[in-house]
């Protein structure tokens, strides 16, 4: 038995290429700055690991529960067609990631969609990287919708609703853009259902456990006692089902603790700071470019939160940082989110397939609108 529990939270440690490309790069950053070793832990946005931990924790709650499943099935039977079952999905993820933010929007949607892959024959993975690309598009319209857009909330002085105002453009135009891009990659065909889909119950106690230990646990983390509510989940599932805490993506929590230490790291380093004094003086179009070069090599939210010191939290920042979302994987951590769920290497690929071509359209669409703004 501790054989199998060991084997079972290792291997993926030992799996996860992307994980140790961070580690060899921070080892590789250390040896230039090693008198930053001892603050590596004040580099790290805890309160963001502690709201991770417990969302993957409640997410893998509800999927254990197999209530994603039962969910499924009601949907195959309701929407046969693949592209509507597909827009509908893309839609469900966008309007999700308007009002919560887009990770967690994610950790609803991907694992449903996953589940109609053991009921049908729909392509599970092309419909994931359009999900991906579904919560970048609509996080970006509101001031709640992703890490970034609450920074920029606070400190442009707008209120919700002329945020909403400034972003709505470039929101438009992209999820506009996916849903015709959905329609095109999407064939109105009738899904063919699998053999195996015959129902069964799902596990109502754990079900209703994960539900209401979501509500006590997103409550801690607005009073800014994420920790507590951690705890509680903790508890939980310690009660009620220890399996769920050994199938959680532990990895994907290290992935996270990485980045904002390599982060730190890469900034540190004396050519770099040099460099990034500079960025009060540059244009217009260089602030815009340098948000989303930013973005794609440590993602948006460090770039936000480096460029906000030398610039205004404007409608230039703001489309900046939201357009480089797109592009590489690394552009949003809602795309690691969402690629590391799929469990699928080849996606990686063919995210960026999509994902080039919606940064290209993002990014000169959002240079355009902000002349017109």
């Amino acid at each position: 038995m501790l054989t199998t529990v060991t084997q079972t939270l290792i291997k993926p440690f030992a799996r996860d290429r992307f994980l140790h490309i961070l580690l060899l790069l921070g080892v590789v950053l250390s040896l230039f700055q090693p008198e930053k070793i001892v603050q590596f832990p004040q580099f790290v946005d805890w309160s963001t690991i502690v709201t991770l931990i417990g969302l993957l924790m409640l997410t893998k709650g509800v999927e254990v529960s197999g209530y994603f499943d039962f969910v499924g099935r009601k949907m195959i039977n309701t929407i046969s067609n693949e592209r509507y079952l597909a827009l509908f999905l893309v839609c469900a993820a966008a309007l999700l990631s308007t009002f919560m933010t887009n990770d967690v929007a994610l950790f609803i949607v991907i694992p449903l969609t996953i589940t109609l892959k053991k009921l049908s024959t729909l392509p599970v993975t092309r419909l994931i990287i359009f999900e991906a690309l579904a919560v970048n598009a609509g996080s970006l319209l509101t001031p709640i919708g992703n890490p970034q857009n609450i920074l920029l909330w606070n400190k442009s002085g707008l209120s919700f609703l002329a945020f909403i105002a400034q972003m709505a453009p470039l929101a438009l135009v992209s999820l506009l853009a996916l849903l015709v891009v959905t329609w095109l990659s999407f064939p109105a065909t009738t899904l063919k259902r699998l053999k195996n889909n015959q129902g069964y119950p799902y596990q109502k106690r754990l079900l209703f456990s994960c539900l209401a230990m979501y509500v006590i646990f997103i409550g801690c983390v607005d009073a800014g006692v994420a920790v507590y509510g951690l705890l509680a989940v903790l508890l939980c599932f310690l009660l009620l089902g220890r399996q769920v805490l050994l199938r959680i993506d532990w990895p994907l929590i290290v992935v996270f603790i990485a980045m904002f230490i390599d982060v730190r790291l890469i900034v540190g380093l004396g050519p770099i700071q040099g460099a990034v004094d500079q960025i009060g003086q540059l244009s217009s179009m260089g602030v815009y470019a340098l948000g989303i070069a930013l973005s794609q090599v440590i993602s948006n939210v460090p770039a936000t939160i480096l460029m906000i010191n030398y610039v205004p939290a404007n409608a230039l920042l703001a489309y900046s940082v939201n357009a480089g979302g797109f592009g590489l994987a690394i552009g949003s951590l809602a795309n690691l989110i969402a690629l590391r769920m799929a469990n699928d290497r080849k996606i990686w690929l063919t995210f960026h397939y999509y994902a080039f071509p919606f940064l290209a359209l993002s990014g000169l669409a959002g240079w355009a609108l902000l002349k017109l703004i």
